[in-house]
């Protein structure tokens, strides 16, 4: 079951690099891994089976880099979810950052993916949200080119129906890379 979900996932992943690769070089940008970079933002992830796809990918690591990866995460969470249950973004380096890039890029959640271009998404009720990208972009001087992520988050929803349905896994989930290393 879970490598027919994988298969599903991984395509997903592949046409979101596809179309953001597209996207960045109509734009003539090239993510450099900046000082106010993605791997730096509070991202909470909402899908279980992004989260297992993460974690498949993590099992995968030699026992030192995970070690290493899950206390980089528990540090990570310890600062930035208090005990007052406030959560402060500090703009920490995600745990699976090193010397700049994702040491599980090709598992990494969609958002991660996606973030950095300006986009849209169309809610229903035709309501449209438009999302400016990173500011190293420098996209306010640039002509909008049409990157709709509407299309992404449906597959997304659809895998993760299957993946629930397949699992009998429910509840909603709300967590960033850091939580779902530190358990």
């Amino acid at each position: 079951m879970a490598l027919n979900i994988f298969y599903k996932i991984s395509t997903l992943y592949q046409a979101m690099d596809k179309t953001w690769d597209n996207i960045a070089s109509q734009y003539d940008f090239q993510c450099n891994g900046c000082e106010n970079n993605c791997c730096r933002s509070l991202f909470f992830h909402h899908t279980l089976v992004e989260k297992a796809y993460l974690l498949h990918g993590f099992d995968q690591l030699s026992r030192n880099i995970k070690e290493e990866s899950i206390s980089r995460a528990r540090d990570y969470c310890s600062k930035t979810f208090q005990k007052t249950n406030a959560t402060t973004s500090l703009k920490l380096m995600c745990p699976l950052n090193r010397d700049g890039r994702c040491i599980l890029y090709k598992y990494r959640p969609m958002i991660c993916r996606l973030h950095g271009l300006p986009h849209e998404l169309h809610k229903p009720g035709n309501t449209v949200l438009q999302g400016k990208g990173c500011d190293a972009g420098f996209f306010d001087s640039k002509k909008y080119i049409a990157f709709d992520r509407t299309p992404f988050y449906r597959e997304m929803a659809g895998i993760e129906m299957a993946y629930r349905k397949k699992t009998h896994k429910n509840g909603r989930i709300k967590e960033t890379v850091a939580q779902m290393l530190a358990g």
